[in-house]
């Protein structure tokens, strides 16, 4: 199980990936793993402003369908069109081309509070 050390993470098995005032997000190799195939991704949040912990979209498995968090305040600009043709790709690589959205966030000091590749997989015990 993959967990890189250049993101941060969320207790809600996210990764985030900042760029400047723009951060990546997308699901965990440890989630995708325990969602199973994925089937289908929704985000209907582009374009809007979404406080640390809201729910932006949704994931759905073949036999569960998961809320996806926010892990920082801001606004949602991109979501990977690519997840709605082949969402599979989160299964086959979550930390590239499986991101989900783009943020532009507005609270740095949220990125404080997000954990390390170390204090995440003490979460998962990796």
């Amino acid at each position: 199980m993959s967990v890189p050390s250049d993101l941060k993470y969320t207790k809600d098995h996210e990764w985030v990936r900042v760029d400047g005032e723009i951060a990546t997000v997308g699901i965990t190799d440890f989630a995708q793993g325990e969602l199973g195939d994925i089937v289908y991704v929704e985000v209907e949040t582009v374009d809007e402003t979404l406080d640390k912990d809201e729910v932006f979209g949704t994931v759905e498995a073949v036999k569960t369908v998961s809320d996806l968090f926010l892990p920082l305040s801001g606004e949602i600009i991109e979501f990977n069109e690519g997840l709605e043709s082949e969402p599979e790709i989160v299964n086959s690589d979550p930390y590239g081309e499986g991101w989900m959205v783009k943020i532009k966030f507005s609270n740095p000091g949220e990125l404080d509070e997000l954990l390390d590749d170390a204090g995440y997989k003490e979460i998962i015990g990796a």
